[in-house]
């Protein structure tokens, strides 16, 4: 088991163009590893678990504040994203790689929450993660748990939840 605190930077205000937005560098902000926006202030701790090459499992929080409206625009932004390019098809060596996501049916948490179902695929492999987002005035709680055999994510609504009600309790 391994705990690790970074993280890559947010797309900052980089909002990549509608028209163009069915690239490469939109799948970073698709599969919501990364958020448009700057935040204020971002705190992240991931837990992995790999018990060997068929059982690997790894859970993040982040937790994103903002001094502005910054997480209502992540996460409408993340939305038009999703609508806009819901299935990515990008050559790869040799082959090619499928990245497919979609908005699920998930929690009604804090005072906007989306769930975020993705999968990538090359050759025979898949990867699966699912994300759940909740704003809370101007902070976005971020839970997101990826594993490579499905239905990894059975618990990420409670863990949600915990998240969510440890954030209004104590802030972090």
């Amino acid at each position: 088991m391994d705990i690790a605190t970074t993280m890559a930077l947010d797309a900052g205000d980089r909002r990549p163009d509608v028209d163009a937005s069915c690239s490469r560098s939109v799948i970073p902000l698709l599969s919501a590893r990364r958020l448009t926006g700057t935040p204020s202030a971002i705190a992240a701790a991931t837990l992995s678990f790999d018990a060997g090459p068929d059982d690997l499992w790894v859970g993040t929080e982040v937790l994103r504040t903002y001094t502005d409206d910054g997480a209502r625009r992540a996460m409408a932004d993340l939305r038009m994203f999703i609508g806009s390019c819901p299935t990515l098809v990008l050559p790869d060596q040799g082959g090619s790689h499928r990245f497919a996501v979609a908005v699920a049916a998930g929690p009604q948490l804090g005072d906007d929450s989306l769930h975020v179902t993705n999968a990538t695929t090359s050759g025979p492999d898949t990867l699966e993660w699912d994300v759940i987002l909740v704003r809370t005035g101007t902070t976005l709680v971020v839970v997101q748990a990826e594993g490579n055999k499905p239905g990894g994510a059975e618990h990420l609504t409670r863990v949600a939840e915990a998240a969510l009600h440890r954030f209004q309790t104590t802030g972090s």
